[in-house]
């Protein structure tokens, strides 16, 4: 497991087999600005219904099944 430094911060992303994604955030110091900056992210993604679609239109997820 990687340790995060006090001005560190990452979100950790996990997609379920339905393509759900739950997001948490891990913080050296979850009061400081990396901490934050990551909650604010976190939060935009799982309560913007837009943004989520921007994400995913991105990353052009198709359920997993293949082209061709």
């Amino acid at each position: 497991m990687m340790e995060l430094k006090d001005n560190q911060a990452a979100l950790i992303l996990e997609v379920d087999g339905d393509g759900g994604v739950s997001v948490n955030v891990a913080s050296g110091d979850v009061d400081g600005p990396a901490g934050a900056i990551c909650q604010a992210i976190a939060v935009k993604l799982m309560q913007d219904e837009v943004f989520q679609a921007e994400i995913m239109d991105m990353i052009e997820v198709d359920g997993g099944g293949s082209e061709g």
